[in-house]
């Protein structure tokens, strides 16, 4: 008696289909889950990684530490690859909320630029957790036309004395001011620009620092960490004080926008931020091969120095200096000379009862109470 089952043509058939729809099913079962801040990705990047790997980009994007962080510290944070900066990536190494690298998984961090990765080990001890996706500094971004009219043809602005002195910011007020709604950015500058350093957790030391900044509050329109770059690109508003490659790319969207807005963008003299933004894979990701294939990728010279000619930052990829536009590699507001590095400082990780004082003084600064 012959056995019961599927006609040999049949099953043919169906192996045959089966072969032929199993690569896009599997294709469509890889995916990695992607956190990352506002505006800062080339397009296509994410696109052309998908089509070369297979694997899909589930993209979500935030604009302040503190959103990504309560995310991680409750766990379960559903991504796969997130990009914290450095003073938070530290705070969040010591919660450990973050997978240890195997970079045997990733051949591509030998394209990392060695000034970066020593300065990132300040967070990150033996750079064990986390890979330098790109750097800048926290400056001021302004419309050169706007400037000249308010200040003269002549006058420069170069230093933190047009942010902090009243008599001075407000000259800009009825033009718009937005400023970045970040405590560790905006009060380290004040702290810095008081002669204090601006790593301090004396609450004296930052009370004169909130002091200083609430004096200008009232000609500040908004808070805010990402609105600024279109706002500044379309004329909206005429200064702010913010990231160095969001300034940037607010002035490249007004050249091609063609609408008669320059953007300058300044390192004060007195010094400034430098910050580092970079890849880590939660403790709790799914999808572990992904997001090593999703860092590998961006780490490659060519996707770093595409990203980095469309952001205006810089990036950790030494190998990638070699393909970045030269405006952009050769721009000191960008690619810092040694002279200005020595003016930059980093901000490391507060310890909890300082970041409370921090966030209670900053909550008094934008709502003048």
């Amino acid at each position: 008696m012959r056995e019961q089952g599927c006609h040999p043509i049949r099953f043919a058939a169906l192996l045959a289909a089966a072969l032929l729809v199993s690569p896009s099913v599997r294709a469509e079962e890889r995916t990695v889950n992607f956190y990352n801040w506002s505006n800062y990705m080339a397009p296509g990047v994410l696109e052309d990684f998908t089509k070369e790997t297979g694997i899909r980009v589930v993209y979500d994007t935030f604009d302040a530490n503190e959103t990504l962080e309560t995310r991680l510290l409750a766990g379960k944070s559903g991504y796969d690859v997130v990009v914290p900066t450095g003073y938070f990536l530290q705070r969040q190494i010591t919660a450990k909320v973050f997978l240890k690298l195997d970079k045997s998984k990733l051949p591509n961090l030998a394209n990392a630029w060695p000034v970066v990765t020593d300065q990132l080990a300040t967070y990150d001890p033996g750079n064990n957790y986390a890979a330098n996706y790109m750097w800048g500094t926290t400056g001021i971004g302004y419309n050169v036309q706007m400037a000249q009219k308010i200040l003269g043809p002549d006058a420069r602005i170069d230093s933190w004395d047009i942010v902090f002195k009243p008599e001075n910011l407000a000259k800009f007020k009825d033009c718009g001011i937005h400023m970045l709604d970040s405590a560790d950015d905006i009060l380290p500058a004040a702290l810095n620009y008081l002669g204090i350093d601006p790593n301090s957790t004396k609450q004296a030391d930052l009370e004169k620092a909130a002091d200083l900044v609430s004096k200008v509050r009232p000609y500040v329109r908004k808070f805010h960490s990402s609105e600024y770059l279109s706002a500044l690109a379309s004329g909206e508003i005429c200064f702010v004080v913010g990231w160095s490659g969001d300034i940037m790319q607010a002035r490249s969207r007004a050249v091609e926008a063609r609408n008669g807005v320059e953007i300058g963008y300044t390192i004060p003299k007195e010094g400034a931020q430098m910050f580092f933004d970079n890849f880590a894979i939660p403790a709790d990701a799914k999808n572990f091969a992904e997001a090593y294939a999703l860092i590998n990728y961006l780490y490659r010279p060519d996707v770093a120095a595409r990203n980095s000619n469309f952001l205006s930052y810089a990036n950790g990829n030494l190998a990638s200096q070699k393909l970045i536009d030269p405006k952009i590699l050769d721009d000191k507001n960008i690619y810092p000379d040694e002279a200005m590095q020595k003016k930059l400082f980093v901000i490391t990780a507060r310890d909890p009862a300082t970041q409370r004082i921090i966030n209670r003084l900053w909550t008094r600064v934008k709502t003048g109470k």
